[in-house]
């Protein structure tokens, strides 16, 4: 069965950082695109980024370029998004998923609220 566990959310002023974690089990990373989107109440949902399958290249929504990254540790079956600069806008909650390809959303978790403060 395959399960993805986002955790790492929470509160942070303007111009602050945090970073996400998802984590996967029952299926192997690298066979599918990662990606990451957000949801904000009253509002169509984004993608945030995408990385493709084995890792070949990361796609990244026009509001988060230059901002957030995403890494790997392969062992821990596990990816990060390193979300830097925030802003009242990024308020939302984050969501990782997997799908075939790039902004393809076959799976995904439960979501971790990101509140960001002016």
């Amino acid at each position: 069965e395959v399960q993805l566990v986002e955790s790492g959310g929470g509160l942070v002023q303007a111009g602050g950082s945090l970073r996400l974690a998802c984590a996967g089990s029952g299926f192997t990373f690298a066979d599918y695109a990662i990606s990451w989107f957000l949801h904000a109440p009253g509002k169509e949902r984004e993608g945030v980024l995408s990385f493709s399958p084995y890792g070949r290249f990361t796609y990244y929504g026009d509001s988060v370029k230059g901002r957030f990254t995403l890494s790997s540790d392969n062992a821990k079956n596990t990816v990060y998004l390193q979300m830097n600069s925030l802003k009242p806008e990024d308020t939302a909650v984050y969501y990782c998923a997997i799908g075939r390809d790039v902004w393809v959303y076959h799976y995904w978790g439960q979501g971790t609220q990101v509140t960001v403060s002016s």
